[in-house]
């Protein structure tokens, strides 16, 4: 058996001036910049999630406890009677 490597390219070759080239060097500027980039949906700032995960980070920065999942259940005494 052979074990050459063939150099060469492969796949697709990339057209310089195509639209999807331009989209490509449009998107590595703003990310040089550090502007948005335009990945995945964009969130609605007026849901109830961002308002709660806003909420969020304002007691973060406030430098309050945040504790995770539900409460402790507070246990009753049991009555005697």
């Amino acid at each position: 058996m052979s074990t050459e490597n063939k150099t060469g390219k492969r796949g697709r070759p990339v057209v310089a001036g195509s639209a999807r080239q331009a989209r490509l060097e449009a998107r590595a500027q703003r990310a040089a910049q550090g502007l948005s980039i335009g990945r995945g949906r964009p969130a609605s700032q007026t849901s109830a999630r961002q308002a709660k995960l806003a909420a969020k980070a304002a007691k973060i920065v406030a430098g309050i406890e945040i504790k995770r999942g539900a409460p402790k259940k507070q246990k009753s005494e049991p009555a005697m009677a």
